[in-house]
């Protein structure tokens, strides 16, 4: 296993980690649920067999305010549903508490009524806070202990059902859950929801028995809505059934629930299946009971083993994305995403509710953490290119490398068509063994700084500085269509570069030197050679041997160079041919030389 292997491997189980121990702290808990309510929480269709009676704005105003109301309005309410034996609600469920008495004869009369019509269920109410419990351990504080529960007045608690109307909302103030039952001290058994009440009673009246729920511990279940606002009612307020304007027809044998439905009585709720408008607490009603009836349950699905997929996921997201381009990993994670909330809504329709927005949320931010990677990468590599060739090759060679990338650079060594020049100081070593060490420096960096800037303003890449001897190709790293010609013009720069540089140094130190060059053309491997602890980017094979044979025959002054040169140059090189006179060290005969002896402009097509 390679380092970056290692690396890579290292950084997804790492990043997957902390984003892991970040969701489980519940730190997106609030845009997860939004989330979830965008993709779950779908209108469907009711069943039908759900009806409200409001108590809205029209009946206000019909029957005067609400806090005038005597218990007699209710009653006739009831009256009116029981007016047809043949044709009755199958259970009614009034969404208000009527506790203690007021006046005797309505409370008579109410009690009587819901007596008549017998499939009643009234409403019963939890207070909850804060209670100080004493145990071997000492104080121990219950943040949801029932404080007081009221119930409807004795007459008509005697004749009716009931169930409480406790409604629960999360802590971002949307009411998603429900609270399927309380244990209240005062009571010898639970005391189940309004709405769970009403689906069982309904459901026995037709046959079937009641399945509640898996709840947490303190009994709330997810919710999952058929109706946004205002789709189970139909305008059919409780004045209108008073006046016997409602035919029995509409709510014979089905469910009636009786309640609230105006925003001057202040029971209405932000629910998830649409957060922009308000829905009242007989509506959030109907939604519960149309879900126990249908049997559509949603458990949601533990923590713990969504952590550890999570867990899994992110670190093989974020390997992939280590090892993929920028654009690939953003096409990926495009897919992964789509299909992980196509996922969790599969599974939400098959009765399980996930963390939709852990998965998305941790690829995104491992992209990005894996982007700044790429891009720190992509920076290192330039920096790296330049520092590796800065030394070697012109600006503008360095600024194409850079606009190529890395890969052009096929580091290790690669196969390629080059020119190579080599150029060296006639006479000097005799010369240097004759003068202070300090005039040898002073005069071979001179010509050395020649050499150099011939080789730069061709374009060529400086390959390396023997003592007086310099080294240079064209072709590599990058191609050069020119290579040929800009080799042949930086040996005829060099020459007459070096006739002005032995001029100056003559009057410096009584000096002069000439230079021979050779310049041969074809393939050879350029690369980083060397061990891990130094290497060099350098050019070795047949063609540079034979260059460095071409410069080491070559007169002062003079430039020698193949046939292949010459042909590469073709009209634009005027050359003098010596045949085979010149016998290089291991060629054979026949090896044509040539003097290159002027080259014309190059005219740009």
């Amino acid at each position: 296993m390679n380092s970056t292997l290692k690396k890579h491997i290292i950084y997804s189980l790492v990043g997957a980690a902390l984003l892991t121990a970040v969701a489980g702290t519940g730190v997106w808990q609030r845009p997860d649920r939004w989330v979830q309510d965008e993709l779950y929480q779908k209108e469907g269709v009711s069943s039908g067999d759900i009806v409200i009676i409001g108590i809205d704005e029209a009946a206000l105003a019909d029957l005067g305010p609400y806090y005038s109301w005597d218990r007699n309005v209710m009653a006739d309410a009831l009256d009116a549903l029981a007016s047809d034996p043949d044709k009755r609600p199958a259970v009614v469920a009034i969404d208000t508490l009527y506790s203690g008495t007021t006046d005797e004869a309505a409370d008579r009369h109410l009690a009587e009524a819901a007596e008549e019509l017998g499939c009643v269920v009234t409403a019963s109410v939890a207070t909850f806070g804060t209670t100080r419990e004493y145990n071997d351990d000492g104080v121990v504080s219950n943040t949801y202990s029932i404080l007081s529960y009221e119930v409807p007045f004795d007459e008509l608690r005697e004749v009716t059902t009931q169930g409480h109307i406790n409604a629960m909302v999360d802590t971002d103030g949307i009411m998603r859950h429900a609270l399927l039952y309380i244990e209240p001290s005062s009571e010898p058994d639970r005391v189940y929801s309004m709405a769970a009440t009403v689906a069982r009673m309904f459901l026995e009246k037709n046959g079937q028995s009641i399945e509640y729920p898996a709840t947490n511990a303190r009994g709330h279940f997810y919710v999952p809505f058929t109706s946004s606002p205002t789709g189970f009612y139909d305008g059919v307020n409780i004045a209108q059934l008073i006046r016997g304007e409602i035919p029995a027809d509409y709510y014979a044998g089905k469910i009636v629930l009786i309640g609230p439905y105006a925003a001057a009585l202040q029971d209405e709720y932000i629910t998830p299946i649409d957060r922009s408008r308000h829905m009242f607490g007989v509506e959030f009603q109907a939604n519960v009971i149309q879900s126990l009836i249908d049997r559509n349950f949603k458990t949601e699905a533990p923590d713990g083993p969504q952590l550890l997929v999570l867990f899994l996921v992110s670190a093989l997201a974020m390997f992939l994305f280590l090892n993929c381009s920028v654009f690939a990993g953003a096409v990926y994670f495009v897919i992964i995403t789509a299909a992980s909330f196509g996922v969790s809504y599969v599974i939400y329709q098959n009765g399980r509710l996930i963390h939709p927005l852990w998965i998305p949320v941790s690829f995104f931010t491992l992209y990005i953490f894996t982007v700044v990677i790429h891009y720190i990468r992509a920076a290192q590599a330039r920096a790296k290119v330049y520092s590796t060739f800065e030394r070697y090759v012109a600006p503008s060679v360095v600024k194409e490398l850079l606009k190529e990338g890395t890969d052009s650079l096929a580091l290790g060594g690669k196969l390629c068509d080059i020119a190579v020049l080599f150029v060296d100081v006639r006479g000097f070593t005799t010369m240097s063994e004759r003068l202070e060490p300090e005039k040898v420096v002073y005069i071979i960096n001179k010509i050395l700084t020649m050499t150099s800037s011939c080789i730069e303003k061709n374009n060529g890449t400086l390959d390396k500085y023997v003592g007086d001897c310099t080294m240079a190709f064209w072709g590599a790293p990058l191609p050069q269509e020119d290579s040929v010609y800009l080799a042949a013009r930086t040996a005829l720069d060099i020459v007459k570069g070096c006739e002005e540089v032995s001029a100056q140094l003559k009057e410096e130190t009584g000096e002069e030197f000439k230079v021979g060059v050779g310049v041969h053309y074809g393939p050879a491997v350029v690369g980083n050679i060397g061990s891990e602890r130094r290497m060099d980017y350098t050019a070795i094979g047949d063609t540079v041997n034979t260059s460095a044979r071409l410069e080491a025959n070559a007169p002062g002054s003079t430039v020698y160079i193949s046939r292949v040169v010459a042909d590469k140059l073709g009209d634009l090189a005027k050359t003098k041919s010596l045949g085979d006179t010149v016998k290089l060290k291991g060629k054979a005969d026949g090896f044509e030389v040539l003097i290159l002896e002027s080259l014309e402009e190059k005219k740009d097509d």
